[in-house]
């Protein structure tokens, strides 16, 4: 209990960070408004060009339910542990959070727990309304909900992980601007972000399929749009890259952090 009052003070602590820093917020979330609005007129174009009203066994509601709360969950999920690592790194800051009585990894993990909850509330739970009231429920509410909370919560271990993986990298290179946008490149690529993954070509989707970041927004849009057909699969697949990216995570970082070097401090 003492171990879990300590986790959910890093929680809270992250909660009136956010609050404290509302405008932040509310600009995210103007310039996602701008975004979704090119997006619509651009899949409009797309759909208006192909002759038909059916692309890839999707409509264009379709498209823009999945692509609007796709955004809604990569503003939830969004972690900024490369670019927070890499300064602590330059500053010496780092040292500080390595002398701290709790694991660095679990530390980390829990300082982003408050601004995920209240990323959720001010984001995704909105967005998601709004699409109700706008598509008159095309979403359906049921068990899909509960497989979604479940998918987000695996999607949210994976994320993590790869986040860690390429901020560990911090340690070698002190800075890793370029990395982190070619990761954060891939990442809303092949997990169907950006494109749902219908669209994808059917040997690239053969690949993309297997891949960890189809589990990060692809299962858990598939679980909330009653898309999936394999839910069983669908948490087998998650689980097992939430273990194989864990360890591997963990592995890199035991092995990396003791050739740290900072400049700063």
């Amino acid at each position: 209990m003492t171990r879990l009052r300590k986790l959910f003070a890093l929680t809270r602590a992250g909660i009136m960070e956010s609050l404290h820093y509302r405008l932040g917020t509310f600009v995210t979330l103007f310039a996602n408004l701008i975004y979704l609005v090119l997006v619509y007129f651009l899949w409009k174009a797309i759909y208006a060009s192909s002759g038909t009203d059916v692309v890839n066994g999707m409509t264009l509601s379709d498209t823009m339910i999945y692509v609007i709360l796709a955004t809604a969950l990569f503003n939830f999920l969004e972690m900024f542990i490369v670019w927070d690592m890499s300064r602590s790194i330059q500053s010496g800051k780092i040292i500080l959070d390595l002398l701290k009585p709790m694991n660095y990894r679990i530390y980390t993990f829990w300082s982003y727990s408050g601004s995920l909850v209240m990323n959720f509330v001010l984001t995704f739970i909105p967005t998601f309304i709004v699409v109700m009231v706008v598509t008159h429920g095309a979403v359906k509410m049921g068990i899909n909900l509960l497989w979604f909370v479940i998918a987000v919560v695996m999607a949210l271990i994976i994320n993590f992980n790869i986040d860690m993986l390429v901020a560990t990298i911090c340690l070698y290179t002190e800075s890793t601007w370029g990395i982190n946008i070619v990761k954060e490149t891939i990442v809303l690529l092949l997990s169907g972000a950006s494109i749902p993954l219908a669209f994808f070509p059917e040997a690239l989707k053969n690949i993309v399929r297997w891949l960890p970041f189809r589990g990060v927004y692809d299962v858990p849009l598939s679980m909330l749009l009653g898309k999936s057909a394999d839910i069983p699969g669908a948490f087998a697949f998650q689980l097992i890259w939430c273990i194989v990216l864990t360890v591997a995570s963990a592995a890199f970082w035991r092995f990396s952090v003791r050739r740290i070097t900072v400049n700063g401090g």
